[in-house]
């Protein structure tokens, strides 16, 4: 008997996922049907996004597990329909592609490229910047994501603290958690990066209180979560100079409306939410593999936990 999979996400993505899992399924030897339209009662798993319109689960009685294509799972973590095992989305293509936009905006302000880029005013002026080790940069949040930006700018010879929820040892990496090692690590942050997920507890991190604990002129990145940031507390921050630039690519409202003072303040960039996104090549590797796993009952990868919301 096939194992039934739901695809639950836009209409547009099932052309492309389609071939990649059933392909996927096959070479990995697991007999399976694949589908937008099922009957409840029928569906082994579900290929999830929170758009894709599917948010009572209590018809699927069948069901072994809902394997997200997104990396954050806030939308569906506290659904109390939602009963079985939830996995959220890890795979390669998100990871680089993550890592490579934050390096890219912490060397844009480690190197002071703007100065260069957007001032052609004929002034000659001879200042190199300091050297990576001299400058230290604090990502907020060492999940996948968070431990791998890290690695990388540590590997281009940054000073680079990490702070989490709990404990974590990642080489090359000053780590530190808690709410003492927050304080910690705002205080010595050149730059910062918001790579954390949003929960109640992360909710508003960064407020008037913890944007004063950094350096003077501190920059700013967050292609995290929009609440993570007080947004009011952020702006009287720039203004005060007390914040020297933010890069912004996620909000709390998005798109981001046109009137919002983010699109007109000098020391604000705005991207589209644009940071990372599912790679459906690797993600459908991801779900491939979890549906594998679920067939010959070993654990899930990646599973959410439902208590702390990611």
């Amino acid at each position: 008997m096939p194992v039934n999979v739901l695809f639950s996400a836009r209409p547009e993505l099932w052309p492309v996922y389609e071939p990649l899992l059933s392909d996927g399924l096959t070479n990995a030897g697991v007999d399976a049907a694949i589908g937008t339209q099922m009957d409840p009662d029928q569906v082994d798993y579900v290929v999830y996004a929170p758009n894709g319109g599917l948010l009572d689960f209590t018809p699927y009685s069948r069901l072994k597990a809902v394997l997200s294509l997104w990396a954050g799972v806030e939308s569906i973590a506290d659904n109390a329909t939602l009963t079985v095992p939830l996995a959220r989305m890890v795979d390669f293509g998100l990871t680089q592609g993550m890592t490579e936009w934050v390096v890219g905006h912490a060397l844009r302000y480690h190197l002071g490229m703007d100065r260069h880029i957007t001032v052609q005013d004929g002034t000659w002026t001879p200042e190199a910047p300091p050297l990576a080790p001299e400058r230290t940069v604090c990502i907020l949040g060492l999940g996948m994501l968070g431990e791998a930006s890290a690695r990388a700018l540590a590997v281009l010879g940054f000073n680079v603290t990490g702070w989490s929820r709990s404990p974590k040892d990642i080489p090359g990496v000053t780590c530190l958690h808690g709410e003492d090692g927050l304080r910690a690590a705002l205080t010595t942050a050149e730059i910062v990066v918001l790579l954390l997920p949003d929960t109640p507890a992360t909710e508003n991190l960064l407020n008037a209180e913890t944007l004063a604990l950094l350096p003077k002129g501190a920059c700013l990145i967050n292609p995290g979560r929009g609440p993570l940031i007080d947004d009011s507390a952020l702006l009287d921050a720039l203004n005060a100079g007390q914040i020297g630039h933010a890069t912004l690519d996620v909000f709390r409202v998005e798109p981001l409306p046109i009137d919002h003072p983010y699109w007109a303040h000098p020391n604000v960039t705005v991207t589209p939410h644009i940071a990372s996104e599912t790679r459906p090549v690797t993600a459908a590797q991801v779900i491939v593999e979890n549906i594998q796993r679920g067939e010959a009952g070993e654990p899930y990868l990646h599973l959410v936990d439902r208590a702390l919301g990611y």
